[in-house]
């Protein structure tokens, strides 16, 4: 909802102001252009199958740890307790690192934001590998994590369709139920610190994303430039990018410390409101989260989100309490099951071009509500897998169509930006999921 490569990052395109369509896609020649290209762009949608894997390995890395926190414990010297503040600093950072790295797509551009989040994910990386101390571990997870969350409000941004969304969804969920296994693997071959460090695949698509998605510098006349590339526009918001920030943070702590997290995201909402009345046009922009569109699929995302990730940590106990099933039997009936609604959710994004939204809407909350209904009551195994099934659907389908519904309520300027809110208030529903799991099933 996770990069040596920034040096490959020097493409460039030609600012002739004689330059025409015709040639837009080629390097250019003219003694007029101050710099020749460092590679031949190729303009026009970038494949998805790179977008795919500038995105998707966000979600193994979030999902890695499951199943090794006791060994990364005992490696660093501290409580289980302990250690799984490297999976909350994972799930804090993607959270606010979306909105903050989409700005920077915003105002920046494509290129700067790829850099940018590469470095932080390379970063990252090298320090979870080599750190011997908790806190500096946590700081590398972050960056990690904040790194992905770029590099998918990047892919999301250059998707243009809820088809090839669908494909970045459908490929989180699937490396989402397959990262505690991989990560499992990973650290009884090798080492917990590989474990981490699986989302550092992702920088293999910058340079073929930046080839792709490089577009023309805009002619010196023109006041709105278009597409991924877009330039900075006025001053930095740099207040509303902290109480956004603040905001989301309290948010994501709710599972960890419910009151206090309910006071302060209490005053950051009300302190960003209040922002946002004074600067319409900031970080926030005021036009965009008052539009129905945008703010119905946020939220209705948000909502199918929570449900998920709370069938996810609910299911393998109702299992265990309802139908009897060992705890292998309930992990391995839970990953087909999520690898297969990951993979039908495809479908529904595919076919989302030819459906009303009322009719996408209508499947997500209609499939989402009955999985939810199932989960209460059902006690028999294979029915409680199809809850899981239906959960995945819901959430993976609202992430791929509804995100694509956000986007087209924004113009084009603010597109990043709205791809970011959106991203975040999906995001925000893997924080709640847990705690309403541990309410309801876990601490029973």
């Amino acid at each position: 909802m996770t990069t040596t490569t920034a040096t490959a990052m020097t493409t460039t395109t030609a600012t002739a102001t004689a330059m025409t369509s015709a040639t837009a896609s080629s390097t250019a020649t003219s003694a007029t252009t101050p710099a020749r290209a460092a590679s031949h762009p190729r303009l026009g949608p970038v494949p998805v199958l790179w977008l795919a894997l500038l995105a998707t390995p966000l979600a193994a890395g979030a999902n890695a740890p499951v199943l090794i926190l006791p060994d990364m414990a005992r490696s660093l010297g501290v409580s289980g307790s302990t250690a799984t503040w490297l999976v909350a600093s994972y799930a804090w950072a993607m959270a606010v690192g979306t909105p903050l790295l989409a700005g920077l797509l915003r105002r920046r551009g494509m290129r700067a934001a790829l850099r940018v989040a590469g470095a932080l994910l390379v970063g990252g990386t090298l320090l979870v590998a080599a750190s011997p101390w908790l806190p500096l571990t946590l700081t590398g997870r972050a960056a990690q994590a904040a790194g992905g969350a770029g590099l998918t409000a990047v892919a999301m941004s250059l998707a243009g369709s809820a088809r090839r969304m669908g494909v970045i969804s459908a490929g989180f969920g699937i490396l989402g139920a397959s990262g505690p296994l991989l990560g499992a693997q990973l650290a009884h071959a090798v080492s917990w610190r590989l474990s981490l460090s699986v989302s550092v695949i992702a920088v293999l698509a910058i340079p073929a994303v930046s080839r792709y998605a490089t577009t023309p510098v805009a002619p010196a006349a023109s006041t709105a430039p278009a597409g991924p590339e877009a330039t900075s526009q006025g001053r930095f918001d740099v207040r509303g990018a902290a109480l956004l920030t603040a905001f989301a943070s309290a948010l994501v702590l709710l599972p960890h410390a419910p009151a206090a997290a309910l006071g302060s995201s209490a005053v950051a909402a009300t302190l960003l409101a209040l922002h946002v009345r004074r600067r319409p046009d900031g970080f926030v922009p005021a036009a965009l989260i008052r539009k129905p569109l945008f703010l119905g699929s946020a939220l209705l995302a948000l909502a199918l989100s929570g449900s998920y990730f709370t069938l996810l940590f609910s299911v393998p106990r109702l299992l265990t309490d309802r139908a009897g099933w060992d705890a292998g039997a309930a992990g391995t009936g839970q990953l087909v099951a999520m690898l297969t609604g990951s993979a039908l959710s495809w479908l529904l994004a595919a076919a989302s071009a030819r459906m009303s939204r009322v009719a996408v809407r209508s499947v997500l909350v209609g499939v989402g509500a009955a999985a939810a209904t199932i989960a209460v009551f059902a006690s028999w195994g294979p029915l409680l897998l199809v809850a899981t099934v239906g959960g995945i659907f819901a959430a993976t389908g609202a992430n791929a169509v509804l995100s694509m519904h956000a986007a087209s309520s924004a113009p084009d300027s603010q597109r990043p930006t709205a791809i970011g809110l959106f991203a975040l208030c999906y995001q925000l529903g893997g924080a709640f999921g847990p705690a309403i799991a541990t309410a309801l099933v876990l601490a029973a």
